[in-house]
Order: C-alpha cells, then sequence, then structure tokens
C-alpha cells in the first residue's frame, strides 16, 4: 500500500470530499496535513469579508493533521500567511512513499521544498494556474524562471484543465510528467439533492420576490473586482430582457457599489452568502449561470462545476480557467471576451432568444460535468504515483 502525505493549506470544501473518495474508493494509505483550521472555525473571510465557517463535514473519512501555523497574521492572501516550522518533521514522522502537494507559493512550502530530500521521497504537485492573461515584460520573464526552478522538485504534476496545462509546458513541465486530474466538485451531493433544490427554490424565490414568471440569471460568489459582478450589472441593463431578473448571491467589498447601481431597478435582486449545505437550492433558482471574472485569479472556478452538476447553462469570460474545458460553445452555454460588457450583454440575449434551447444546454451541461468528478481525478493522481515508482526504480 503506497502511504501518500498531501499537504493543503485549508480544509476546503472541494477537496475535502475527494480525500474522503481516495480513502475509500483506493488502496492509497493518505494522510492529509493542513497548515491552518480556516473552515472548520468561524473566522474572517477576506473575501467575503464577514465570518464564515462551512456547514458541510470537513474532516470525515479520511486521515488528517494540523501543522501549527504560527503566522501573524494566517490567511492565505500573502505569502506569509502560513508559517508551519514543523512541517517537515511531521511529514517526516509520517513516513511517506510521495508526497502531493496543492499549493507552494507559501512561506511555509518553500521552507519545505528547500529543507525535503525529494529524491528520497519523490513529491508531486497539483495546481490550477493559467495565462489566459499574458503578461509581458521583465517582471514576467523573472516570474517564469522562478515558477520553472519550483517545477523542477516536483516528479510529476496534475493538471486539471487544458489552460493549466499550457501553464505547466510554458514553465518547461515535461510532457511525460503531467497527469490529467480535473478539478472536482462533490457531484453525487449535487446529483442527488436536485429535486429538493427545485422545490426549495421556488419557495427561495417568492421570498426573494421574484416574479415567478421571470427566468433569472445568477451570479454567486464573493463581490470583489476581479470577479466583475458590475460588469455583469451593466452587461444585464444593456441586454435588456423582457421577463427575466438578475440575482447577486453572496458578499464582498463590491456590495455597496452593486446595490447602488441597481437603485430602481425592479429585476435585480440581492441575497447573502448561501452556505454550502444551500448552495443546490441556489443553483436551482436559476435559469442561466454566470462567471464574468477578468485576469489570471479565477484559475478554474468551481462554481461553473456546482451549476453543471444542476443542469444549469453557463456563461464565462475568456479569462476563467474552466472555459475551455467545461463550455462547449451553443451546446451547454457561452464565452465572451473578458472584460466586454458589450459582448456579455450579447451573449445574455443570445442564450434568451430560445428557451427551449437554453434547457437543452442545462441538459448538456449535466452530461459534461459528470466526466469531471472524483474518480476521473483519482486516476490521473494514481498515474502520477505509478509514473514516480517507475521513475525511482530505474534511478
Amino acid at each position: 500500500m503506497t502511504k501518500l502525505a498531501i499537504i493543503s493549506t485549508h480544509p476546503i470544501q472541494y477537496y475535502a470530499p475527494w480525500f474522503r473518495y481516495i480513502t475509500q474508493s483506493t488502496n492509497l494509505d493518505i494522510r492529509v496535513f493542513y497548515l491552518w483550521n480556516f473552515g472548520i472555525t468561524p473566522q474572517i473571510d477576506v473575501g467575503f469579508k464577514q465570518i464564515l465557517q462551512w456547514d458541510i463535514p470537513l474532516l470525515d473519512g479520511y486521515e488528517y493533521e494540523f501543522v501549527p501555523n504560527l503566522s501573524s497574521a494566517p490567511g492565505v492572501h500573502h505569502l506569509w500567511g502560513l508559517q508551519n516550522p514543523s512541517l517537515v518533521s511531521q511529514v517526516k514522522a509520517y513516513k511517506p512513499d510521495a508526497v502531493l502537494l496543492m499549493c507552494y507559493n507559501y512561506a511555509s512550502i518553500y521552507r519545505f521544498l528547500w529543507h525535503w530530500n525529494s529524491l528520497q521521497i519523490p513529491l508531486l504537485f497539483r495546481g490550477d494556474s493559467h495565462r489566459l492573461l499574458q503578461p509581458n515584460g521583465m517582471k514576467a520573464w523573472a516570474r517564469r524562471q522562478f515558477i520553472t526552478q519550483i517545477y523542477y522538485h516536483f516528479a510529476a504534476c496534475l493538471y486539471v484543465g487544458k489552460a493549466n496545462y499550457d501553464y505547466f509546458r510554458y514553465h518547461k513541465v515535461s510532457e511525460k510528467s503531467l497527469f490529467f486530474s480535473p478539478h472536482a466538485v462533490d457531484n453525487d451531493r449535487f446529483f442527488t439533492q436536485t429535486e429538493s433544490a427545485k422545490q426549495q427554490a421556488m419557495i427561495w424565490k417568492q421570498e426573494l420576490g421574484i416574479p415567478s414568471h421571470h427566468a433569472v440569471i445568477l451570479f454567486a460568489g464573493k463581490f470583489e473586482s476581479k470577479k466583475r459582478p458590475l460588469d455583469l450589472l451593466l452587461a444585464f441593463l444593456q441586454a435588456n430582457i423582457p421577463q427575466v431578473s438578475l440575482l447577486f448571491v453572496g458578499a464582498g467589498p463590491l456590495e455597496k457599489d452593486l446595490k447602488s447601481a441597481a437603485v430602481g431597478q425592479s429585476n435585480i435582486y440581492f441575497a447573502p452568502f448561501q452556505n454550502q449545505s444551500l448552495m443546490p437550492r441556489t443553483y436551482a433558482a436559476a435559469d442561466l449561470v454566470v462567471l464574468p471574472s477578468y485576469g489570471s485569479s479565477e484559475t478554474w472556478g468551481l462554481a461553473i462545476n456546482e451549476a453543471m452538476c444542476l443542469s444549469r447553462p453557463v456563461i464565462v469570460s475568456s479569462h476563467v480557467g474552466c472555459a475551455q474545458d467545461l463550455i462547449d460553445r451553443n451546446q451547454n452555454g457561452l464565452i465572451f471576451p473578458a472584460g466586454n460588457v458589450s459582448a456579455l450583454a450579447s451573449s445574455l440575449r443570445e442564450a434568451f432568444c430560445d428557451g427551449e434551447r437554453l434547457r437543452g444546454w442545462g441538459e448538456e451541461s449535466r452530461k459534461i460535468i459528470s466526466q469531471y468528478s472524483y474518480t476521473q481525478a483519482t486516476q490521473g493522481l494514481k498515474q502520477a504515483i505509478e509514473y514516480t515508482n517507475s521513475v525511482s526504480a530505474k534511478a
């Protein structure tokens, strides 16, 4: 049995069910090393600007341990937010055959890479960065050299999609050491709750005051500049589609700006942050889900996975990492040029010009997302481990 140590920043609602799946469905013996306890205790979320604690189990069904974080300002939004001096010794004590890192750009991880003997116990990395917005100049060149050096530490890398694959290749990771391990959510949780979520959504829309004959465009997430919720609001007003409402669900620093821009508009609605147990209902309330993010920080967009589990058609910007993988144009949704409000308005009009076709897009979404599951993610992980074992055997 292969012993695999997994290093992750903190318990994450998308990863914890995957770790549970690996434990229950494979012969891998895993232990997850968490560098921070965010998500399981009430703490301020920087993006949502409010105290948050996830309401689904994040520590059940797999082995884990917390590594004490001594940072004076703990968090994942800056380099020094994770400082865990005992990480190397705790992972060594587990005596793993391999180590999978789910992150690297933190003080603790740089220290770990510096002190770990990767020739003796190989390192794997699973990332989701992309270069859909391609920077130029000396700073970009220097960054490329630095990241390329980081990746030399890893015997194999797991890529989550096409844009991420290109990112790894740009940083000179060899083709033979790249393995597809797609980004996924707990599909089964959403699939099994679909019908009940639809019933709950009907009641919720009435509570919000959305007319029963209106279709709904949904934005669900953090109200922050990189997500571009204001782009969607402006595009919605420009599109001027009859009997369609826009629903913003979430919180964040742009909340006041959004509500100010929506003053006097009778078909724009707001709902507060919805915890994980309420997300099936949230997506079920929508006829179309939109993620208009701009820049390199929307590395994937797992909200799109969740929406597609609920058979929802989707529109995303060209900077959203999952665009090339999950959106099949005019089959389950549309992709528009990031930052182009007029193009987004045109996409909204195109989506709602044929209601029957829009419902068909939703059905296709569910078919597509069934191939982006923990099963496929785990297959890639096992292939990467087998590859590192074969390389080690030849060395």
